[in-house]
């Protein structure tokens, strides 16, 4: 009978935790909805592109999602939609650097050295986003990333006080995109307790490195594409 009733006790749990997660997940979705684009060409300029890291290989293989973010910030300069690309992203050790390769690519592809800044300490969503602003005092930039992860981008930034955008680049589909989608929900659920129930801030908050460029700001509201 104990067991009958610890069985119910969970299931109802888990239900409610199921419940909720969806709901803050939807929550996200529909807050941030209106300063997404899906074209570069259509993006209002800004002087900063965040370039959010991700591993360049899977399994020896390219990783498409770093492919994908490469491709894109490449397209906003040259379209001269922003002026200097922050690149944040993991260092965890010597022989992993997602900063690190990310500036050597787009080096390859033509971009000036001097255009393009790292931030080293970027581990997480948050550590990128709040760092942009306190950190390199960039308070209106564009993200650059997939869509699921542009809506969790931008929720923190906007719980931040400040003003972002985010260009969503394609991401992969099939398995391997509902894994990521699902794992995304529960990372949704975090945020939410990071920023309103514990605070968190980022690992490394300073010292301040400032973006020398000359800011583009938008006045009046933000008007994504259809």
């Amino acid at each position: 009978m104990k067991l009958l009733s610890l069985f119910r006790i969970s299931a109802v749990m888990l239900i409610v935790f199921v419940s909720a997660s969806l709901l803050i997940d939807r929550w996200v979705s529909s807050s941030t909805s209106g300063r997404i684009f899906t074209d570069a060409s259509l993006i209002p300029e800004r002087s900063v592109g965040l370039v959010l890291g991700t591993s360049k290989y899977i399994a020896k293989n390219l990783n498409p999602y770093y492919d994908y973010r490469m491709s894109a910030a490449l397209s906003l300069y040259q379209l001269d939609k922003v002026n200097i690309l922050l690149l944040s992203g993991d260092n965890a050790h010597r022989s992993y650097n997602e900063p690190w390769t990310m500036k050597r690519d787009l080096l390859k592809a033509g971009i000036p050295e001097q255009d393009i800044v790292l931030d080293y300490a970027g581990f997480r969503t948050l550590d990128s986003v709040v760092r942009a602003k306190n950190v390199f005092e960039a308070n209106h930039f564009v993200i650059i990333t997939q869509k699921f992860h542009c809506e969790r981008a931008l929720f923190i930034a906007k719980n931040n006080d400040i003003d972002a955008i985010c260009l969503a680049v394609p991401e992969p589909g099939g398995l391997a995109g509902l894994k990521i989608r699902v794992r995304e929900v529960l990372a949704r659920v975090k945020a939410v307790i990071d920023i309103y129930l514990l605070d968190i801030q980022p690992k490394f908050p300073g010292p301040k490195e400032p973006i020398s460029t000359q800011a583009v700001e938008i006045e009046g509201p933000v008007k994504p594409e259809q």
